[in-house]
């Protein structure tokens, strides 16, 4: 039978999603876990590769395993052998067509940063921190050079491996509440390190170091030596991946860290203004 989970983690102290050889990544720990209950070797598929030190809200994973087990124990049986920094939030039993990664329709990933003078011991890890003012009303407008279908070169890594750097994002929000700003995008796919390049070009032009209409340069040029530096990975976080409804799959939760700026439906940018 195949089985899909929902995870969150913090991914401070992994080296990423996928598998290591020094076996810190999240997935040899949720593996390592499921193989407890499940009593043999189980090899999870997820939906998003996060990178070392992002983490999730909403990673979606799927697995196939000959044991019949409550869903139950899917969850608080696994959780048993999860590091606290990983918890499963639920699991359902799906069709075998069902691929975490390949069926997901869109992805969101959302970027925290903490805007103030002096850094923040408690938001360590949590968010990227940028010490000079950062003006969120042209980050703004900046962003809607990248919204819709775009040749993303510009914002991909060089070890990127995707078959074709054209994605398209259908939304973009970025909002501001007291020091904390969110870089909200939901795509149909993302390449390597290109929501984080995104991040380090908008916050380029938030402090006035280039003026909004740059961002359109940089995508244009297919180069990504013409943007800014990757931006940390420490406050991104994969918030939402969606299904073709049929799956039946549970309605993300959203985390009271993101709630409030989420509902400020009058901040929203999208492919229709």
């Amino acid at each position: 039978m195949r089985v899909a989970l929902g995870l969150e983690y913090d991914g401070a102290s992994f080296n990423g999603w996928q598998t290591q050889a020094d076996r810190r990544g999240v997935q040899d720990a949720v593996d390592g876990a499921l193989a407890q209950i499940a009593g043999t070797q189980v090899t999870t598929i997820c939906a998003g590769r996060t990178d070392t030190g992002v983490h999730a809200l909403d990673q979606v994973v799927h697995f196939d395993t000959a044991a019949v087990r409550p869903l139950t124990a899917w969850v608080r049986g696994v959780n048993r052998f999860l590091p606290t920094s990983i918890a499963v939030r639920w699991a359902q039993l799906v069709a075998t067509e069902f691929h975490a990664r390949y069926g997901a329709q869109r992805r969101r990933y959302d970027y925290w940063i903490y805007n103030a003078p002096v850094r923040a011991p408690h938001m360590h890890a949590r968010t990227g921190w940028v010490f000079r003012e950062l003006d969120e009303s042209v980050m703004r407008t900046a962003a809607l050079h990248l919204i819709g279908c775009h040749d993303f070169t510009s914002f991909r890594s060089s070890e990127c491996q995707a078959a074709t750097p054209v994605r398209n994002i259908e939304q973009l929000i970025v909002h501001r509440k007291g020091p904390l700003i969110r870089i909200s995008i939901t795509a149909n796919a993302f390449l390597h390190h290109m929501v984080r390049n995104i991040v380090g070009a908008l916050v380029h032009v938030g402090v006035g170091r280039r003026p909004h209409d740059w961002v359109n340069e940089v995508l244009q040029a297919r180069d990504r030596g013409a943007g800014a530096a990757t931006f940390s990975a420490a406050g991104l976080y994969l918030a939402r991946v969606e299904y073709d409804a049929s799956f039946g799959l549970p309605a993300p939760t959203e985390h009271p860290f993101v709630i409030d700026a989420y509902t400020n439906q009058d901040l929203r940018v999208d492919a229709r203004g």
